[in-house]
């Protein structure tokens, strides 16, 4: 659907110095060029909220004699610090791959939205998303809250046990918050207005991922743990906690959308071929190179584990590239950079709950099989008309849901008993039986709470497309006023 043009409304004729005290900060602010639209009043509705925290919320750090700071506490700190760094550099990555798979007239808005949303993510995360998903129980295994902000004191303990201090742990988590709301910017690119993209991803930082992320990886009180956890389920590394989350958001957020013009033609899809290819590609092997913070670095220690992690992490890609490229080739007759590039991500999506859980050959045939329903998915995706500019669903969604099931198939207790759980090598079906509940369970929760924030913004902002206008001269020029090439024609 498209949104229809509003009309403008009349400038006011009031004068500052004849404005009343409670007139004058909006004739202020109205005068001022970019504050003159009830749209762009949008961007203030932030201030309040940053204003309470600042005001209201004064958080001090307490000195504390330490003991020796041992080896280990050391090794095991400075390891997820620079694997939330190679996290964090991801969002290279994920800009790279949606702007250079997109058309240039809207490359600028692409990369604002992918380089603002990690902002974003890790306020709201430090605000109150950190405290929902590792907080104290509320309502056990369901909800968590530990009121605003953390507390970033390093304890004695902390040390004596090797442990992790909160302000390094809290970046890793809020990466991956990051993450999960990036995953969204695919599925709606090239015709979601910036602002209200900008307030779902807020909503979704710091509620509705944290909520759900406290299912399984909550296990701050005995007994009372994520109801997920509970249950045994197993997503080390977040293919159904933060991939597919992310998935299911964009699809909810595409389907309300509707297609980019032209996508469809008498129920046919059409090509809309990316502007850079290359970039696309640089794209693709910055996140191969990230998700070696993402998956090992969910180890939270280092120890003889984490090369095993980034082993079966990177046969997974590899069987990815290779399933992708081998389908891509027997499908269309010629090997397809988009599907290479689509296989290789699927693999790493496909590997990163059971990283820990899988055989190197289990790996790189998770991978294989993630690379093969990338392609499979894709073409059913046009099928459905549901417009996904980037592939995103079908490689964080589809292999989302796939790399958590995979570890019912032919998964390991590699790191504690040693015992089986797939249903293939003598595990059984449990196993399979609760990952299904799983993936069913963040697919649930994410479509519901979605549907309701995505309405609900649309409600109050008058929809979340932008014009038709807009959208055909580019979202460059319609949302940001500049173009991403301004010395060469944008291509329509």
């Amino acid at each position: 659907m498209t949104t229809a043009l509003q009309t403008p409304q009349r400038r006011s004729r009031s004068k500052l110095q004849d404005a009343s005290l409670v007139n004058g900060p909006m004739l202020l602010l109205r005068s001022i060029r970019g504050f003159s639209s009830n749209r762009s009043m949008l961007w203030l509705a932030t201030v309040p909220a940053a204003l309470f925290g600042l005001g209201l919320f004064n958080l001090s750090a307490y000195a504390t004699e330490l003991p020796e700071l041992n080896a280990a506490f050391l090794a095991n700190n400075l390891w997820l610090l620079i694997a939330t760094i190679l996290v964090i550099f991801m969002n290279a990555g994920f800009a790279m791959v949606e702007a250079g798979m997109c058309r240039s007239k809207n490359a600028v808005n692409i990369l604002a939205k992918n380089l603002f949303v990690f902002a974003l993510a890790v306020t709201a995360y430090w605000f109150v998303g950190f405290s929902i998903m590792y907080g104290k129980p509320v309502l056990g295994g369901w909800f968590y809250f530990n009121g605003l902000f953390f507390d970033p004191n390093v304890t004695p303990a902390m040390v004596n046990d090797a442990a992790l201090v909160p302000t390094v742990d809290f970046l890793f988590q809020s990466a991956f918050a990051g993450t999960a709301a990036t995953i969204v910017s695919g599925l709606v690119a090239e015709r979601v207005k910036f602002g209200e993209f900008v307030v779902f991803a807020l909503v979704l930082t710091a509620i509705i991922y944290p909520i759900s992320g406290s299912w399984q990886w909550n296990s701050i009180v005995e007994g009372q743990e994520g109801w997920l956890n509970k249950l045994g389920f197993i997503d080390f590394a977040g293919s159904s906690i933060v991939h597919s989350v992310g998935a299911w958001a964009g699809l909810v957020g595409a389907m309300l959308l509707g297609p980019r013009i032209g996508k469809f033609a008498d129920g046919k899809p059409r090509a809309m071929p990316g502007h850079n290819m290359a970039i696309a590609t640089l794209g693709a092997l910055v996140l191969w190179i990230g998700w070696y913070g993402f998956n090992p670095g969910s180890q939270l220690a280092m120890d003889q584990w984490v090369p095993y992690v980034a082993v079966t992490t990177t046969l997974a890609a590899a069987g990815g590239a290779i399933g992708a490229t081998v389908i891509s080739t027997l499908t269309s007759g010629k090997p397809d950079l988009t599907m290479i590039i689509n296989g290789i991500l699927a693999g790493l999506v496909s590997i990163t709950a059971g990283c820990a859980n899988l055989t190197m050959v289990g790996s790189w045939v998770a991978g294989l099989v993630g690379g093969i329903i990338v392609v499979f998915s894709v073409v059913a995706l046009d099928a459905a008309e549901i417009d996904d500019p980037v592939g995103a669903f079908s490689v964080h969604g589809v292999c989302g849901v796939w790399g958590t099931l995979v570890i019912g198939l032919w998964g390991f207790d590699i790191q504690d008993t040693g015992a089986a759980l797939g249903l293939f090598n003598g595990g059984g079906i449990k196993q399979l039986g609760i990952q299904a509940i799983g993936a069913g369970a963040y697919a649930i929760w994410a479509l519901v709470t979605c549907w309701i924030a995505w309405s609900v913004i649309g409600g109050l902002f008058g929809g979340i497309r932008v014009s038709e206008e807009e959208e055909t001269q580019g979202l460059d020029i319609g949302e940001h006023g500049m173009e991403a090439y301004p010395d060469f024609a944008s291509a329509k």
